[in-house]
């Protein structure tokens, strides 16, 4: 076999998604040669094997094992081909045992190189970090752990585009930081696949203070124009402000707390339904003796989806006998995934990084006022979008009510009292910070640990 067509061979058993276990060389071995071990340094370097029968399907399995201490870092590596523009399909199945923290040890990494190797570019110019405005050099890419079967066998994967400027994809599977650990890879694929359709959604919110009556169940009322503008705008969500029922009222937070659901979620629920879209209000919650300040999701079908209860509680509202929540629930919708918090939240980053470390893409914020540089924060160090509504004046150099973007930048601004603000992104694009790429898939691995976790 000349090496014209062992190179085109290779070519097409990569952009088939061929594995490394799935073809033979001239002499029939494994294709299993392909893949080198690299380690940063002699010390560090944990044991390594390729297991002829091993993988999830017996077709060949590459293990790396560590002994004593925590200074063990060391991939399996490859080099494939790859047509820049060309979007792809990346698997790769692991099985590890005795590994404390997954998400920081047992980690895959995808980077992008020219025909020589070296550095290429995004077409898109930055945003943020240094040089902004120019188009960011393309770091490397982290799948993500989807889980696993019972067998223990998990699988990392991703959909992945290739840089225009993109020649080489070099592939490297980790096992780090972790002692008497092992882990097991097999059947790593890089198929191209069609660009996929985006997951566009059009994010709403609503800038109006409910001054109009002093009955709780007034307010809801006050709220239907500006949801049916956002609708009439195509919005797919809108979020509207805190405690709406007790705003301007002049009666205690416990006077106007209600059940979840109840007649609030109730009215609101016919307007989703009415205008096929997601509603979030801020409300307060009795739960028999137990009073919360909450974040309610409705959906098109007028049920509520789920509720957030404000986890961290500012004075005036432990003084009002409130009680903090203690969960961070994320809620599926028909656009992705939905996580809530209510102002005083925004004040402390674990509120916002817990939804994101649960999957959260969209965060509503019900905020009656806040420091927007906070907001920009929670957006930008978790790579999601935040949607806030405040009874703020924006005119005050204050809170807004706005979308914000994975860059911490004001995508859209209500600047009038009564008024809405939408904007539309897509939640399958990938967003590629200067120096740190795509900064979102790395908050798993990367994020320190807890303490006592």
């Amino acid at each position: 076999m000349n090496a014209h067509f062992r190179l085109a061979a290779a070519l097409i058993w990569s952009l088939l998604g061929t594995t490394w276990a799935d073809a033979a060389s001239e002499d029939g071995a494994p294709i299993s040669a392909d893949w080198s071990f690299w380690s940063p340094r002699a010390e560090a370097s944990p044991e390594h094997v390729k297991k002829a029968d091993g993988g999830k399907d017996g077709g060949g399995g590459l293990v790396i094992k560590t002994g004593e201490g925590e200074q063990w870092i060391g991939c399996w590596s490859r080099t494939l081909p790859v047509a820049g523009g060309q979007y792809y399909q990346f698997d790769a199945w692991r099985k590890f045992t005795a590994v404390a923290h997954p998400r920081r040890s047992v980690v895959v990494r995808v980077s992008w190189r020219d025909e020589k190797g070296g550095a290429v570019f995004w077409e898109e110019p930055a945003k943020a970090g240094y040089n902004k405005g120019t188009a960011p050099r393309a770091e490397p890419e982290y799948p993500q752990d989807v889980g696993g079967d019972e067998k223990g066998w998990g699988r990392f994967s991703d959909v992945l585009r290739a840089p225009m400027g993109a020649r080489q994809a070099v592939i490297e599977l980790y096992l780090q930081w972790v002692p008497n650990a092992e882990v097991e890879w097999g059947e790593v694929t890089l198929s191209p696949i069609p660009a996929p359709a985006p997951r566009t959604v059009r994010l709403a919110t609503v800038h109006f203070q409910p001054r109009e009556g002093k009955l709780p169940e007034e307010k809801p009322k006050l709220f239907a124009p500006l949801i049916a503008e956002a609708a009439a705008q195509k919005a797919d969500i809108v979020v509207l402000p805190e405690t709406l029922t007790y705003y301007g009222t002049g009666k205690t937070m416990e006077a106007c707390a209600e059940s979840i659901p109840g007649p609030s979620t109730d009215y609101f629920g016919e307007l989703a339904r009415k205008h096929d879209l997601y509603i979030v209000a801020g409300l307060v919650e009795s739960e028999g003796k137990v009073l919360y300040n909450v974040a309610v999701l409705i959906g098109p079908d007028g049920g509520v989806v789920g509720k957030y209860r404000k986890v961290s509680l500012p004075r005036g509202e432990i003084t009002a006998g409130l009680t903090p929540g203690h969960e961070y629930p994320v809620f599926e919708t028909r656009f992705g995934k939905v996580g809530m918090m209510v102002c005083y939240d925004g004040f402390f980053p674990e509120v916002a990084r817990e939804l994101s470390n649960r999957g959260a893409e969209v965060i509503a914020w019900p905020v009656w006022g806040c420091n927007p540089l906070l907001a920009r924060a929670r957006a930008c160090e978790n790579h999601v979008y935040v949607v806030s509504s405040t009874y703020s004046d924006a005119a005050a150099d204050w809170m807004i009510s706005g979308i914000f973007d994975h860059y911490g930048d004001v995508l859209a601004k209500a600047s009038q009292w009564g008024s809405i603000a939408i904007a539309e992104v897509d939640l399958s694009a990938h967003t590629h910070w200067n120096s740190l790429g795509d900064f979102r898939a790395q908050l798993p691995s990367h994020r320190p640990l807890k303490l006592g976790e």
